[in-house]
C-alpha cells in the first residue's frame, strides 16, 4: 500500500526530495502523496523528523 502523510506533518518539506518518483507534493497544511505513483520505498519516512509519512 502506498504512504500517506498523517496530521503530524510540520510541512518541513524534508520529505519531498527524498521521493524517487516525486510523488509528494505540498498541499493545504501539510505534504501530500500521489498514492498512484508512490512505489512504498519509505524514503519519505526515513527522511521525516517527526514520523509523518506511514504505509496505509
Amino acid at each position: 500500500m502506498a504512504y500517506v502523510i498523517n496530521d503530524d506533518c510540520i510541512s518541513c518539506g524534508a520529505c519531498e526530495p527524498e521521493c524517487p518518483v516525486s510523488c509528494i507534493s505540498e498541499g493545504d497544511g501539510k505534504y501530500e502523496i500521489n498514492a498512484d505513483e508512490c512505489i512504498e520505498c519509505g524514503a519519505c519516512a526515513d527522511a521525516c523528523p517527526v514520523d509523518a509519512p506511514n504505509p496505509a
